[in-house]
Parts: C-alpha cells; structure tokens; sequence
C-alpha cells in the first residue's frame, strides 16, 4: 500500500499479537515500512476487542505509526451501547497507549443519507449517550432514533419534493436480472381431489361455504391439468422466472412422508421439466398456506410436530426435485399465515386467536424454516448448488404526522411487526425484535394479564435461525400511514397488541382492493429499509411478488395494472441503480386470475384473464400482459438500437438441387402413386404412424397481411385491390365484412409475437403489403412508417429465434396498379421486380426465405376467371392463362434478381408457394379416369410448377388439351399462350424449394366437357365430387390420406426437391376454444406428412399451419375460423386466445413430430405358466335350433321376429347351427388350442317357461353332451349361466323390473349347479349387466326393447340383477362349493374412458364418471362395500331431486342386502373392447334418463382404426389402463378376461389384417398390465366364429373362423387371425425375436398383420394378393367344372348319336373330332 510514496503493510487483528512477540517484525517495521495498515473485525459478542490489541502495539520500540484503514463491526446491534462504547474505547486506546495513529475507519459509525441530487454523512448522536426520555423511562420501546435503519431512510428520503420523488428513471436493469411471474397452488391448480391429493385447508375452508359467493378451489385456473399451456403463457411473456408452489398434501396426502402420491410428483416433474425446456427458471416454493388438512385436525402450525413433518416434505421436495429446481422458498408470506389464518381468522385455517395462537404460529414457521434450510445446506447444497430463502410480505410505513415523535416510533414498530416479525430472527439475531418483544410486554403488564404471548427462543434456537437465509424474498403491494395508538386499550386484536393504527392517505389512487392504493414510492423505501436493516448488501433480494388486482368485472382492459408496473418496476429501477440495493427479481403476481382465498374469485390479479365460466378455463392476455412483456424485453425502459448487422443465420437452406428435367408424360409417371395407394384398405390407408421428422425441420404458422393488419388507411398506406373491393357496395363478402381492423395486426404485432413464442414455432410466414410499402406501387413512393413496421416485426422475430418466411404478393395489389391493368399489363412485372428488390435490400439481411407469390393458381382463376375475387374479371377461357404467364414472367424475374444481387451476402431461399388439392379417380382401374385425375394435377399445380421445376414451358397435357379444344373451337390459336425459348430458359429452375398449400382432396372422373363457351375448368375434361364418408368443415372435406399421396405425386413429379407445406389447415363456422376437430385435423394430416418422410422418403423440410389466429377469410369474412388462437373480432382490441388445437400443435412441434410413447412400445414376453386361454360364444349367438327339443321362447326370439328390430330382418333361429354342431365347435377349439370354452346356457332350454315347473332333458342334455366332449379334449367349461336370453314367459310379468325374477333366477342355477356342476368349475352368474340394463332397458336396442323408462328402469333392472347374482352366489357358496370345489362370479363390461381433452378438469371427471358408471355401478357393490358407488347415488339423487321428486330413482340397499351382496365373488370376469373419449355434457334438470345422470357424451379419436362395429374402435393402450384402474379400485382382484375382440363388417376375406392386429396389440397391453401387477389369470377371445351379433344380426363378424351362412352346412373356416391365436397360445406369449427363432413359432406359418397384409401370389401370370387369389381359383373352378360338365354332356350326345349308327371298321369321327 502507497501513501505519498511511503510503503506499508497490512495486518488483521490476529496479527498484532503475533507482530507484537516477533522480533523479527520489529526489524521490519523499523527498516523497511513507514507505517502499518489495520484491517479490523470487531465482535462485539467476544471478549476481545481491537482496543485491546492495539495496546499492544505500544511494547514496539520504536513506536509504529498505525493506519487503521479498515475497521468492520459484528454482531454489533446499532442502537446498543456497544457500539458507542467501541468507538471511545478506540479513541481511548489510541490516545492512552500512545498509539500514533495517522488515520481511522469511522465508517461503521456514521449515517449517510442521499437523494437525488446529493449524499451526506454524520456522525448520529446517540454516540453522545441516550435522551432524557429513554434515562427517565428505560422500558420504554425503542423509538424510531437517528441511529435506526428506519430513521436513516427517512432521513435519506424526507426532504424530497414531490416532483423528485416520482422523477422517472429511463434504464435498464443489470444484466442477469430475472423477470417473472407467479402463482399459488391452491390458487390456480384445482384438481382438489384428483389423482390422490389430500384435502388442505383451503379446501375445507371453501366447502364450508366461507369464501365470498360460495366459491370453492376444486378446479381454480385447472392448472393442474394445464402445464403446457402455462408454460407457453410464460413463454410468450419471455418470463425468465416462474414461482409456483408445491402443494404439500398432493405430494404427502395426509402431510407426512409415509403417505406420498406419485401422481401429484409426476404432475411436478411434469411442470418442472417443461419450464427447463422452455428455458425458464422454477422458483420452488414449498408452502403458500395450504397445510394438509390432517395436519390442521391435530392443531395444525400450533402443534409442534408440523415443524418435523414439514423437513419432511421439504427434504423429499429436495431430493426429487432439487436436481432441477435451483431456488427454493421455504414459506411464501408467513405473516399472512399468522396474522389472517391464526389471528383474524379471515384465512384458513379460520382461527381468530391473535395474542396467542398468530405468535405460536409463526414460531413453529420460523422453526420449520430454519430446520429446513440446515437439512438443505448439510444435504444438498454442494451437489445441487441452490440457494434457500423465505418470501416475507410488507406493506411501507410512512408515519401518519412524520412531526411526531409518537407517530414516527410507530411506523417503525409497524415494519418490525410486520416484516421484523420474520426477517429479524433470520436476518439479524436469531430472536425477534427488541421493539415487537418490548411492545407484547408493555400491552401484558399495561392489561395486567398475558393478553399475548410471544414465545421465545433458546440460544441454540436462535443459532439455528440466525442467517439461515440465503436471500430475502419480498413481496409488496402498498403503503401505509401509520399512527401511535397507545390507547390503552386490552382488545385483543393485531393492532391494539402493536399499538399503532393504519391509514390511507385519500389522494392516493384507489383500486379494486380496499387495503391496497397505489404507491409506488413506498417499495424504494422499503428496499433500501430491507438492505440496511436486514441484508446489509450481503444478501440478495429477489421481489418475489408485486401487482394488482382488478375487478371481476374488468376482462382485458386493465390499463391501470400497466400503470401500476410501471411506476412499481421503475421505483425498483431506482433502489438498484440510485440507491445501490441488491435487487435480483421482479415477479409479477399473478400469471394468471385464481381463486384468491377470502374473496374468491371476485379479485384478478393475473396478466392474463381466465373465464371460470368455461369449463375449459381459456385464459386470454391482459393488456398488462404485454406491457409486461415489453418491459422483460428491453429489461428495464430504455429501447435499444437495433444492431441489425451481428444477426445470425436462423434458417439453413437445403443444398439446391440443380437438375433440369424433361416435360412430363401423358398421363405422367407420377401416375405410380395411384397403382401404389389407390388400392390399399381402408385400415391400411388411415393406420397411424409414430415417428419423428429431421432435427431441423421447420414448424411454423402463416398469416397475411389483409387478413390480419388492419390499418388499412394508417400512416400513409395506400388502398389495395382487396380495400377497394370490399368497401364496394353489393360485394359478395359475407355479412359485408372487410379488413380494415381485422386482427389490428399493425398495431398488435408484438401481440402476436407473444403467441409465435408461446407455439414454440421455428418460423413465422406472413405476407408483406405492397401498398403499405409502396403505396402507389412504384419504388417512388416508399412508405418508411410502413417498412419500419416490417423491420420491427422481423427484427422480434429474429430475437425470438423464429425464422421469417415472407412471402411478397398474397393477393393485395396496390390499387394504384389495378388501375393501369393490373396483371394483365406486363409492365407489373418490372414493377414487381422494382418492389422485390427493395424488400431484398431492405429486409434480407434477416430474411433467408422468400416466397415471391401466394396461390398464383387462385389470383388468376379466382381473379380473372370466375372473378369472384377482386379485380373481378370474369372471363375463363382467356384471362386466367394471360395472367398467369404474367405471374410466371414477374416470379422468374424476381428470382434471377435475388439470385444475381442478393444470394451471396443473403443465404437464403427463394420459391412461390403453390396450391391444389389432391385428387383420386373415381376408378382406379379406368385408365381414363386415372389420366383424369393427373391432367387435373398439372392444371392446377403443374401450370406454375412444370414451368419451373421442369422445362420452362406447360404441361403438354395442359398444352394439348387447351391446344386441341381451341382448334375444336375454331380458333387460330391456343389460348394458353406460349413462351419463346429464351423464356423457358430464363423460366426453369427459378425455384429453391417446392412451398405447398393444399387443403382437402376430390374425386375426379373424366368427362367429355362442353366446348362452349371457352372455360379453363372445361379444359380439364372432368368432373369432381367430395367423398362424403369424410369428415366435414366449413369449406372443404377433411381427407387427411391425400397429403401423403400428394407429396408423393410431387416427388415422382420433380424430383427429390426439398418440400415444404406452407399451409395446411382447417376452418370452422363456431368460435368455440374447444375446437377438437381442428386438433383431429392436424393429428390426421401432420401423419399423412409423417408417413410421406419416413416411409415414402419424400424430402419433406417444413410444416407450416394455417392460421395463427382467425382473420378475415376473403369471402368467407370473419364467419369461417382457421386459428390457432381465437380472436374476438366483437372487441376493439382484438384478444387472442389460444385454443386446444394450439396446445396440440405446440406439443407436435415440442415432440418434432409423433414418437411412440414408451408404454405404447410391443412388449416381448411370457404370460404365467398357469395361464388361462379360452375362446367364447353365448347360446343365443350360436345355437340356433330355436323351437327344438321343447325350448322355450326367449326374449331374444320374441325380438328379433319383431319387425325393424334387426339389422337385414337377421334372427337366430338357426345361427350357427351349434346345437346340432358340438363336434365341429370342439374340433375348431381343439385347432386353436385353447384350454377353457366359454359359452352359455339358454335359460328357456333348460326351463322353458323360466320356472322350475318343468326341466326340460333335452336341452340339459345338450350341455351335458357339449361338456363331456370338452373335456373329453382337455378343455374345460366356463358356463355364463345368464347371458341376454331371458324366458319370454317371465318377460311377460315384468322380466328384469320384478324382483321375483331373483328368486326364479336362483332356482334356475340351482339346476344348472345339481345338474351340471361336478363337471363345471368355472361358473359366470350374469354377463354384462350393464348390457342388459341399458341397452335392453334405455335405449331398447337389445331384447326386451324397452325405452321409455329411461330414468328408472335401468336402475330397477340392475338393482335385480345384483341381487340376483349375490343369491346364486351365496346358493353355491352355502350348498355346492364344498363338493363341486368350483369358483363363481359375475362378468361385467367396461369401456376405457380417456378425457376428450385432457387439459380440462370437466372432461377428466367426466372420463372417471363414464367409466364409474358403466364398471363401477355393478363392481362397487359387489367388490367393495356392498353399495352403490357415491358418485352414482349423489349424481342420482340430486338430479332426481332437481326434477322434483322426493326420493332418488336410484334403488336402495337395506343394509342386510348391502351385506349379503359385498363380496359375493371369487374373481372379476371383465368383457372390454375399445375406449371412448368422455367429456361432460350438461342435460336439463327435468330429463329423467341415465345419460343424463351419468353427464357425459362421448366420441372417438379419429386416428384410432375402424372396425366392423361403429361403436368399436381399435386402442389397445386402453386395455392395460382400465385394468390397471380395476387393480387400483377394488384391491387388485384375480381377473379373468372373459370377452376380447374385434368385428368386420360383411367381410368374407379369411385375410382379417384387423383382427391379427388387434389380438397382437389387445394381448400384448394384457402382458404389461401383468408386470404392473395386476392380478389377471386368463384371457378369453370373442369370439371363436362369426355368430348372431345382436341387432347387428350376421352383418358383423367377430369370429376367427368364418361361418358360412350361405351354406346349408354351415361350415367353419379358419381365418388368419386363427393361427396368430393360436401361436399366442402356443407360446403362451410373444417370444423375443432378437433371441431367435423359438420353438413354438416353427411348427406353423404363424401371421402377423404386416405378413397378411403383404401377402401375395403368383397366379396365371399375374401377382395378387391372397383374397383375389382365392376368389379366381374359385371363378377358375368353378369354370372347370362347368367345362368339365359340358365336356361330359357333349360326350354322352356323341356317344348316343353313335350308338344309332352302324359299326365301322375305322374311327373317322373320333380322330375327326
């Protein structure tokens, strides 16, 4: 160290000593320093001191000079003696040791104040001794004394004016400075009781009624079930930061670790994982006031072994997560907790108790925390590197008259009360403040009472707490004026106890909330109270929550909140940089609006708004929400310049590919796609593929600039073709809408920024306007208000990493140019070029892909042939072909101009997007129709593309028929006009990359068209239709194939150049946000693209999706929705909201395509050796013999001789014929392989009028027969006792509806027990109640037929057939089982249920709901408690009592009968065959009908393949879901799958691809069901033949072998999926191929779904697959015979005839013949 060129050297305090002993230092300081410089610590807790050490110095001789340059108190309290007493005890060493000193360090001891314009220090006079008024009264509290840190910023901020306070600060932040929002679990999550979260608090708080109108958390914002489209709000905000809380009891139900919930920390992971992709950072808080409700019921935060029970959670917390989460807040606002749960009652827990249990409280609180941040710091701090803090709230206290002393004391006893309450004991001393402590003692000795209590803390508490902090975490919201109140007064409530009172001043501006106006200058305040008091500089802040709530009334237009950030943001501005505090956050509360305790949701405190009115809870930014965003962009309020000239390259352009190619064919060779595709099956076509596209493919969306800009007038723009067309009267615009506002894009950009960034797109494509740029179109009259526009929407675009895809002509010609001809005058084409050119210098240097004209094909048909679009021209067979020369001309020019000027410096890409749809032929097998469909093509797409992907010229299929029909017309000419050859070659190849647009397909056939009058659409000989089969929109049917056949038209057409779809989309006449369809379309048709990449190699580069947002839709104005995202075009501001289908695709984008999901992987492996493989029939399906041997009618019987009950009048009068056929059933069993057969016994065979009166022998002996020659061959029975066919004779008294028929149904399986139950084992009571109750009492679909009771009858009916099951199986448990030793039980169906949208509290329930409904409504009673399930009898019941009635429709239990029914089974006999998607569906009140209890509808996913039922569609995943839900709900019960499969429909193929899939994949998930446990034991297939399918009647077939009803024998032949079964069996599972062949594969050609699917054979010639091969062997066949049978014929004629002539010696006619 230099002073004036003199040396010294430091030394610590512990030096000294060693300094003083050593000689040798002595010599030092004698020859070779001029003085010694001290660096001092002082603790004033140790009994050693600097003053002290510096006597030593005074042994040295000679005496040293001594600088003590630094000197750094600790543990020093500012308004203690000691600190005094340092100071003169130094002064005293100095001077009484002779020390000569030459400097000293006050610092420690001054007061330093500063404003705006200057900073000043003093020396404060408590350093002089105390005032009289603390001599004369030493209990007193503390006053607010020019030592305090209170007291310092008053001083630092008393004397500034108005004007100086609110002086704005124009800058920005440091860098690093997080911004964020934040959110409350109880606050927005919902979900209360999903997926085994325990009750808390706040969940018992609102049911009880207690929040205000009633409002209950149960579903909140539904966050719960919404991560990714939080995560994308974040997103589009740029947050860097998210606060969210854990709620404990989704984590630990009953909030201690022995309970934990894998779903609740799956859903954490979840959101946690999808921030860290998102790139924003959690900030963890793990308590934000919602304690387990089981906690509570033990004294919750009052009992002292929460304390343990929270380190619990917070170390589990640590250890799952902490890996990811980096900042964790311990509590969230614990004076909130203690002050409005504990002391006024007004939170939950509802305790009103402030003197005793608000203190206790926050003692446990500050216990728990501290316990939690050492357990962090010994555990996991070195591994994870995070950092542990607590979030305090405090409002500023000004004091109410700042002149009184009184009133000064206390705003600064308002702090410690408030903030010091917490932040003391963490912050300063381990104990809470003097002046709180001081202040409870003077209220108790003041009321002679303990009126409160304030425990304390133990020394070794107070280490624990001391600094167990690694920041401070603030929240503020307001300011107060605080007054003295020591009144005297001994009520008990927070303020009395503090002795202050709070105020407002009323000119400060109010808000929707009574305590919060705002103030914004009370958060610098409040900073830089916090650093000097509590942080010192040493600890970070993190302002973990400011905002402002509006009322519920006021949706988006929260101007006030956008002023209140800015005033509150810039006063943090000013505490970093003016002030120097160390500020590390600001975190906006809320993200979104939530259920805000108290007041439920009558307060918005969130940048975006939601709609608790709509089930699917949309939420829809905010003004503020951009206002926000803005501020994280610019981090502060200074707009940067924009250095353009660092920008990187977002976009890599594919290698051009330079390969001129010939003029194609007629018809092309493109027509291989047909002869490829045309012919596949339908299951083959739509199968869904799982794949991903390349690493750099390109997501996008699209919008142009009509349909979205607005500002049709705004800052010079001059009017288009498409402005001056819509505002002509008598246009046909729909209700005469236009695009003057449209979206208000030109002013909303950084809008729609916001939902680019939240889609995670790679590149946006929009459309330039020409006019806005040039206004009169010509480079003269350039419009900078308009390029500037552009350039701060690219220059966004290129900070948000999103690539720019501008496309320079979407229709909106400057009118100006109309009015000189338009694209009919070929001077547009220099012009074109003119504005291209300055595009390309103006915007390129961020602009690497360029698209010269959008749909050129519907500028010049639209335009200028039907002139349906402006300019109107209507002239077909000559305009359309002028302009798009036109177009062709200006497009090639423009690329040589980019190509020549631009390329080089520029790297990118430059193409046209073109459009058509694809187009199938009617015929396939009509070479005509064929030629049709291609000639189609290159009129549509191949009139641009052939031009300039090909040869520079026309199609000649274009050119000859236009050529032909022209001459037909007696023209001179063709009216395709022709180009020169230097034009083709200035033409061809002036494109970089094929830009696609297409929509839907057609199917054309070839017609002769009229000649006249000329037509392009004539030209193209053909006629089109839709298929109506396919789904239906607005405008187009949606085919989703023809993508796929397209991309491969294109390829085969031009070759392998880079593709991209440049729109693809779907619209919609409802606005609804719940636009399920669109999310179908895009799943459809992205894996139509997927298939062309991955398995067709087509060099597929980009997706782009139509639209961003609604937009004006040209003709359609604003009544046909394209969007992503709604836009409400009835609001001036234009709102967008994200719809589901943005959620979807932002998930297709996040997973770059449609990976296979792990469960969803074909699982190799074994079944248990025990198990059970069966197939199945049922009598009525295969018996037939209907009136034979004495049998009874059946209801069934009854029904299907009614007339319209069954599908093509069908009945099972003769079925199958199994009642005269048991040794061929036997013998296809046998084939098969299986061990068990399951079928049933017709109750009116064995009983014909249903009673025991008489037994009918013949039909006994039927079965008896059946079983012996089952067991005869090993296979044993599985007998359904009931199985749909009902006695008629007992239908007649009731059936199902009286409850006699349980007693006629015990007796019946009594005979069925004596009779045949030594030899059966396996018995089934009933099959499918649910069956026989709804669709045979609701609907009437099924025998008895009956529907008109559909609110009681089913209930009834099912009420019968639980008890009648329970007294068969009591009567087998009591009387049989001992002797027979078999196992009984009853079989119930059950659809899987997966949410329509999984993102919506509504739906998930109404998934568990259908599901509860159709399973549980029978298994409830019988496998868990004897009873009805509760959401059954309460769903019931209260619409029954909607309805008016006064008991509910739904049956009771006695509790005798709950109790004879509960547990009346040996395993769980489940039928299942598909799964739905439920979402609710809300039925009116007076509707008596079980849909309607139930409260769900259904639909299926478009994606999952057909089968021959409409009802069934084919997801496997669904199987192992339910049976994993029946393992969860009744306690894992031994399962047998007694029903299992799928139907064709009329098919008479043995080829049945769908079944060999479905078997494979349906029992592969029955595998992984047994790994995750479940208890299954068998699997039984339906069914073994082809049988009477009820009201379907024979039309659907489910058989393996095929019945041949044609035939009088009825034979069974063995279908494909016969030996896939019975290889499955075999194995008795799915051998690994990796390991080779195995054994049980070898002895049979064993299928598989490709293997059928692919086969093919060689026959006569040519190759077919299998079907056509079997069916010409049969023609060809049958033809033999019928030669064969001629030949015999004319033999016998001949031999005849010859027989008539005389004998000859030779045989003339025989060689002669």
């Amino acid at each position: 160290m230099y002073e004036g060129g003199k040396l010294s050297v430091v030394l610590g305090v512990d030096d000294i000593s060693e300094y003083s002993l050593d000689s040798s230092w002595h010599h030092l300081s004698q020859d070779s320093i001029d003085f010694l410089s001290l660096d001092l610590l002082c603790d004033c807790q140790s009994e050693a001191s600097p003053p002290q050490e510096l006597s030593k110095l005074q042994t040295i001789n000679p005496k040293v000079k001594v600088f003590v340059f630094s000197l750094k108190l600790h543990n020093c309290v500012p308004l203690k003696e000691k600190s005094a007493q340092l100071l003169f005890n130094m002064i005293e060493a100095i001077n009484k040791d002779q020390v000569l000193t030459v400097g000293f360090d006050v610092n420690e001891f001054l007061q330093c104040f500063s404003n705006a314009k200057k900073r000043y220090c003093s020396l404060p006079d408590s350093l002089a001794g105390q005032t009289e008024e603390q001599e004369g009264n030493p209990a007193a509290p503390v006053s607010a004394t020019p030592a305090s840190a209170y007291w310092r910023v008053w001083q630092m901020f008393a004397h500034q004016s108005v004007a100086e306070r609110d002086l704005f600060l124009n800058d920005v932040f440091p860098r690093g400075f997080l911004w964020g929002a934040a959110t409350g679990a109880f606050n927005v999550e919902g979900a209360w009781a999903e997926g085994g979260r325990g009750e808390s608090i706040w969940d018992r708080f609102g049911h009880q009624g207690r929040a205000e109108n009633k409002a209950v958390p149960d579903v909140a914002s539904d966050s719960y079930h919404k991560v990714g489209y939080d995560v994308a709000l974040l997103r589009g905000l740029q947050a860097q930061v998210y606060k969210f809380s854990i709620s404990w009891s989704r984590i630990f139900p009953t909030g201690y670790k022995s309970t934990f919930n894998p779903r609740g920390i799956a859903y954490y992971n979840k959101l946690i994982d999808s921030l860290l992709d998102s790139h924003i950072e959690p900030m963890v808080t793990l308590f934000h006031w919602d304690l387990p409700q089981a906690l509570q019921d033990h004294g919750g935060w009052q009992n002292e072994s929460v304390v343990d029970a929270f380190v619990d959670y917070a170390a589990f917390c640590f250890a799952t997560f902490g890996d990811r989460v980096k900042l964790w807040v311990t509590f969230h606002e614990p004076w909130v907790i203690s002050y409005a749960g504990y002391g006024t009652g007004q939170h939950a827990p509802g305790i009103s108790d402030p003197g005793v249990a608000s203190f206790k409280v926050a003692h446990s609180i500050l216990k728990a925390h501290a316990k939690a941040w050492h357990h962090y710091d010994r555990h996991h701090r070195s591994q994870q590197q995070g950092q542990l803090g607590i979030v305090l709230n405090s409002d500023w206290a000004e004091p109410y008259s700042p002149e009184e002393a009184e009133d000064m004391r206390a705003a600064e006893r308002y702090l410690h009360s408030m903030l010091g309450w917490f932040a003391h004991p963490l912050f300063v001393d381990g104990d809470y403040p003097d002046t709180l402590k001081e202040q409870i003692q003077q209220k108790n000795r003041h009321c002679g009472s303990f009126v409160a209590q304030i425990p304390s803390f133990t020394e070794e508490e107070k280490l624990l707490l001391k600094g167990s902090s690694d920041f401070l975490g603030l929240s503020h919201y307001t300011t107060r004026l605080i007054r003295d109140a020591q009144n005297g007064s001994c009520v008990l409530d927070y303020d009395n106890l503090r002795g202050f009172s709070q105020h407002m001043d009323p000119t400060w501006p109010q808000t929707s909330s009574p305590w919060l106006r705002v103030v914004p200058w009370g958060l610098r305040r409040l900073l830089q109270f916090v650093s000097l008091e509590y942080t010192q500089g040493n600890i970070p802040i993190y302002l973990a929550a400011n905002g402002l709530p509006v009322e519920e009334g006021k949706v988006l237009d929260d101007s006030a909140r956008s002023d209140y950030f800015n005033l509150y943001v810039n006063e943090v501005l000013k505490a970093i940089k003016l002030d120097s505090v160390d500020v590390r956050s600001y975190i906006v509360r809320s993200l979104i609006d939530g259920f805000e305790g108290p007041s439920g949701y009558n307060q918005r405190f969130g940048l975006h708004y939601v709609n608790f009115k709509d089930g699917s809870r949309p939420r829809t930014p905010r003004k503020s929400a951009y206002f926000f965003s803005r501020l994280i962009e610019k981090n502060g309020f200074l707009t940067k310049e924009t250095d353009r000239s660092s920008r990187p390259f977002l976009y890599s352009p594919p290698p051009k590919i330079s390969v001129t190619l010939g003029p194609s064919e007629v018809p092309s060779k493109a027509k291989i796609v047909w002869e490829k595709f045309s012919n596949e099956s339908k299951f083959e076509r739509d199968f869904f593929y799982h794949g991903t596209f390349p690493d750099d493919f390109v997501w996008g969306v699209s919008t142009s600039a009509y349909q979205i800009e607005g500002g049709w007038d705004a800052d010079g723009k001059g009017p288009s073709i498409w402005d001056n067309f819509t505002h002509t009267p008598g246009n046909n615009v729909n209700n005469n809408d236009n695009g003057d506002v449209a979206c208000d894009s030109y002013n909303k950009w950084e809008e729609d920024l916001n939902m680019l960034r939240a889609l995670k797109v790679k590149a946006y494509r929009f459309s330039l306007s020409w006019p806005r740029i040039f206004p009169d179109g010509t480079i003269d009259s350039v419009n900078p208000i308009g390029v500037e526009y552009y350039n701060q929407l690219i220059d966004d675009l290129v900070k948000s990493n999103i690539i720019p895809m501008v496309t320079l002509y979407h229709w909106d010609l400057p009118q100006a140019l109309q009015d000189i001809g338009g694209w009919e005058n070929p001077s547009l084409i220099d012009l074109f070029d003119s504005y291209a050119d300055f595009c390309f210098s103006t915007f390129g240097d961020r602009v690497q892909f360029w698209m010269t004209f959008n749909e050129p094909l519907y500028m010049a048909w639209l335009g200028y042939g039907e002139g349906v679009f402006p300019p109107n021209v209507k002239d077909p067979g000559y305009a359309p072909y002028r302009i798009a020369h036109t177009i062709i001309k200006a497009h090639a020019q423009v690329y040589h101009t980019y190509d020549e000027k631009y390329r080089q410096s520029q790297k990118g890409v430059i193409s046209l997007s073109l459009n058509t749809r694809w187009v199938e032929p009617k015929s396939s097998n009509l070479s005509r129709d064929i030629e049709a469909a291609d000639r189609v093509l290159q009129f549509n797409l191949g009139w641009f593309a052939h031009p300039i992907f090909k040869n520079g010229d026309y199609p000649d299929a274009m050119k000859w028929k236009v050529g032909n029909r022209s001459e037909l017309q007696n023209l001179a000419t063709s009216r395709l006009p022709s180009f020169t050859e230097e034009e083709k070659l200035y033409i061809r190849n002036t494109a970089d990359v094929f830009c696609l647009s297409t929509y839907s397909s057609r199917i054309v056939a070839y017609v002769t068209s009229q000649l006249n009058p000329p037509s392009y659409e004539s030209d193209q000989e053909r006629t089109e239709e839709e298929d109506t089969s396919m789904p239906t929109s607005a405008l187009n049917r949606v085919v989703a194939w023809g993508l796929r056949r397209l991309l491969n038209w294109i390829k085969e057409e031009y070759g392998d150049i880079p593709i991209y779809v440049t729109e693809n989309g779907v619209g919609f006449e409802t606005s609804e946000i719940e636009d399920t369809n669109r999310v179908f379309f895009y799943k459809t048709y992205i894996n139509e693209a997927l298939k062309a990449y991955s398995l067709d190699g087509v060099n597929l580069r980009g997706y782009v999706a139509w639209s961003l947002m609604d937009n004006f839709e040209w003709l359609n104005g604003y009544s046909v929705k394209f969007g992503l995202y709604q836009v409400d075009f009835d609001d001036v501001s234009r709102p967008r909201t994200a719809r589901t289908s943005a959620g979807y695709y932002t998930e297709v984008i996040s997973n770059n395509g449609m990976p296979l999901e792990k469960e969803n992987e074909f699982l190799y492996g074994e079944f248990p050796k025990d198990f059970v493989w069966g197939a199945a029939s049922s009598a009525y399906q295969i018996e037939g013999a209907w009136r034979a041997d004495g049998k009874g009618l059946s209801i069934w019987d009854t029904f299907s001789h009614t007339p319209l009950r069954i599908e093509n009048s069908d009945s099972g009068d003769i079925a199958c014929d199994s009642y005269n056929k048991i040794q061929e059933d036997v013998a296809a069993l046998q084939n098969l392989g299986v061990s068990h057969y399951r079928f049933s016994v017709s109750w009116s065979r064995v009983l014909p009028d249903g009673t025991i009166r008489q037994i009918n022998e013949k039909g006994l002996n039927y079965y008896e027969r059946l079983i012996d020659a089952l067991l005869a061959v090993n296979i044993k029975p599985q007998v359904t006792i009931y199985h749909w066919d009902l006695p008629q004779e007992l239908q007649n008294v009731g059936g199902w509806e009286n409850d006699t028929i349980i007693q006629r149904f015990k007796e019946y399986a009594d005979v069925l027990f004596s009779r045949l139950g030594d030899k059966v084992k396996f018995w089934i009571t009933i099959n499918e109640p649910f069956s026989i109750a709804y669709g045979g009492h609701v609907y009437g679909v099924s025998a008895p037929g009956i529907s008109f009771r559909p609110g009681t009858a089913p209930y009834i009916v099912g009420h019968n057939l639980i008890k009648a099951h329970a007294e068969a199986w009591h009567l087998y448990n009591d009387v049989y089982r001992a002797k027979q030793g078999g196992l009984i039980s009853l079989t119930l169906s059950g659809d899987w249920a997966e949410p329509r949208n999984p993102s919506k509290q509504e739906d998930v329930e109404a998934a568990r709901r259908h599901v509860e409904f159709m399973v549980g409504w029978f298994a409830h009673p019988v496998f868990k408690n004897g009873d009805y399930s509760e959401i059954l009898k309460t769903r019931v019941s209260d619409r029954s009592a909607a309805a008016g009635l006064n008991t509910s429709r739904l049956p009771e239990f006695t509790e005798d009968e709950k109790r004879r029914i509960n547990g009346t089974f040996d395993f769980f006999g489940f039928n299942h065959y598909t799964t739905v998607l439920a979402y609710n569906l809300e039925y009116p009140n007076f509707l008596s009908h079980f849909d309607a209890d139930r409260g769900t509808a259904s639909i299926a996913d478009r994606t999952w393949p057909d089968s021959g039922s409409f009802w069934l569609k084919i997801t496997p995943f669904g199987f192992r879901r339910i049976l994993n839900w029946l393992k969860e709900e009744y306690n894992n019960p031994t399962i047998y799958i007694t029903e299992n499969g799928v139907s064709e429909r009329q098919s008479s193929s043995l080829n049945d691809t769908i079944r060999i899939y479905y078997l494979q994949t349906y029992i592969d998930e029955v595998l992984k069901a047994i790994q995750d446990n479940v208890d299954i034991r068998g699997y039984t297939l339906w069914s073994l033949m082809d049988n009477f399918e009820w009201a379907t009647g024979f039309a659907e077939r489910f058989g393996v072998y095929f019945t041949n009803y044609s035939d009088p024998s009825i034979p069974r032949i063995p279908k494909e999926s016969s030996k896939l079964y019975a290889s499955i069996i075999r194995c008795n599972g799915f051998p690994d191929p990796a390991n080779g062949p195995h054994p049980c594969l070898q002895s049979e050609d064993v299928p598989t779904a490709e293997s059928v699917t692919e086969k093919q054979v060689r026959f006569l010639g040519l190759t077919l697959d299998a079907t056509s091969a079997e069916t010409a062997l049969y023609i060809l066949f049958s033809l033999l015979i019928i030669g064969v049978c001629g030949l015999a014929l004319t033999l016998y004629k001949c031999f005849r005839v010859s027989k008539k002539r005389p004998a000859s010696t030779g045989h003339p006619e025989l060689s002669s013949f």
